[in-house]
């Protein structure tokens, strides 16, 4: 009781006093202390039990697992007694290494296991899902004799994470094809693929689903609800879904206020902005972002200046995104000469972005003399030899609508030579379950 109510010093004193202890009273005591990542004391009554079972090694190896100490967790490990090594303990040592990121020392383990549960198949595709590695988390997925629900929501939910959101919708429908029914964790998952992909009339069936269903509604369900009509341009259910919930998250904030932004309603983001000040949900990062973003759009110069000095108030340093956003904000303003200054004074190197912004705004309001200067720094700087093609891009056409043909011409020179290519424009239709992309390369 002292424990699980934050009183570890009490729940102490207790365990001292009992005039008799049994294995279990130990575990919890130690498991208390691992869980408050105290590893040193967990250690020292570990080494004092004279008995130990199955849960006393599972929790040591967990415990360090998680505070990141993975090789004291695989001396635990390697000491577990043959007959206490059960597959819980196997399960705990493979789930600590793909928590870790060290796949292939899992993987060695994995293949080990004498048996193998839901859990140890589910954290392998969900360890090569935080890497990157899609294709070997469907190999492993692949694998599974019997498979429940957990395993399709790791692979899922590892597809829309990196950004395959198509590969997740179809293993969604083909989940439910082998009489899967999806709960909260699938909803949340491909409700984040609806959104990265547009999908608003898939979004809405799988709003329809919830209720339908009867699926289990929390604070991600909603939130996941709330980005996907935001992302999608709804911002009217969007806000219906907002305005109905009773306990919102800052992802949830988040979401609303990156919808109105992202749409062009840059005075009802700074609105939802305030209520969130006002309500129990600090900003973080994204927050600013997304508001920075929504005055840089609508032209809000005096009320970005103010919310970026804000960040200090909370806690948070301005990463060069935000002071690409101030950068941004002041540029489209025609304040260029404050710009650059802001530029001069950032704390970190200026990258790409930073530079691109500059530029658009010297395009925008024509200003020679201010591009000759921010070509001639930018020049300089290392992230130039890195510079991305939208930079040449823009330094291309404002030279050409200079009729400094030769000049324009010398940018997409050096694009052919660094080996760029003009991003081009896509769309992606799904009419039913044919999907038809359509690019195009303006120049």
């Amino acid at each position: 009781m002292y424990a699980k109510c934050g009183d570890i010093i009490d729940s102490r004193k207790v365990f001292d006093y009992l005039p008799e202890r049994n294995v279990v009273t130990w575990n919890a005591m130690i498991g208390e202390y691992l869980r408050n990542k105290d590893t040193n004391s967990a250690s020292i009554l570990f080494e004092k039990m004279s008995i130990r079972n199955a849960v006393t090694w599972n929790e040591m190896i967990d415990g360090f697992a998680k505070g990141g100490d993975i090789g004291i967790a695989r001396q635990l490990f390697n000491r577990v007694p043959h007959e206490l090594r059960n597959v819980v303990t196997w399960t705990v040592m493979v789930d600590g290494y793909t928590s870790n990121g060290k796949m292939e020392a899992a993987r060695e383990v994995f293949e080990d296991m004498p048996h193998r549960n839901f859990y140890a198949w589910s954290s392998m595709i969900s360890g090569y899902c935080k890497k990157g590695d899609v294709n070997e988390a469907k190999a492993i997925f692949d694998q599974i004799p019997v498979r429940n629900l957990v395993n399709w929501n790791s692979l899922i939910s590892g597809y829309a994470q990196n950004g395959f959101c198509i590969e997740a919708m179809e293993m969604f429908g083909q989940m439910q094809a082998e009489g899967f029914t999806p709960d909260e964790v699938t909803i949340v998952s491909v409700l984040s693929a609806c959104s990265q992909l547009g999908l608003l009339d898939a979004g809405k069936e799988i709003h329809c689903m919830i209720h339908r269903k009867k699926i289990w509604v929390n604070v991600f369900v909603l939130s996941g609800l709330v980005d996907m009509y935001a992302k999608c341009g709804d911002l009217i259910n969007a806000r219906l879904v907002f305005e109905r919930m009773t306990e919102r998250n800052t992802t949830c904030w988040n979401a609303i206020i990156s919808g109105f932004a992202t749409h062009g309603q840059c005075k009802e983001a700074l609105e939802f902005f305030d209520r969130m000040e006002s309500s129990n949900k600090r900003p973080d990062d994204i927050t600013f972002l997304s508001v920075l973003s929504a005055c840089a759009h609508g032209g809000l110069v005096n009320e970005g200046t103010e919310i970026f000095s804000k960040m200090e108030k909370y806690g948070l340093e301005a990463s060069v995104r935000h002071y690409g956003c101030l950068v941004d904000l002041l540029g489209r303003a025609g304040r260029l000469r404050e710009a650059y200054d802001l530029v001069k004074r950032m704390p970190m190197k200026p990258n790409d972005t930073v530079w691109t912004a500059m530029l658009g705004a010297c395009w925008i309001h024509q200003d020679k003399d201010m591009t000759e200067k921010i070509v001639k720094e930018s020049a300089q700087n290392v992230n130039m030899v890195t510079a991305t093609d939208s930079h040449y891009v823009l330094l291309s056409h404002i030279y050409a609508a200079w009729d400094s043909w030769e000049k324009a011409e010398r940018m997409r020179t050096v694009m052919d030579n660094k080996g760029l290519q003009k991003t081009p424009g896509c769309s992606l239709i799904m009419p039913g379950s044919t999907k038809n992309t359509f690019c195009v390369d303006a120049r």
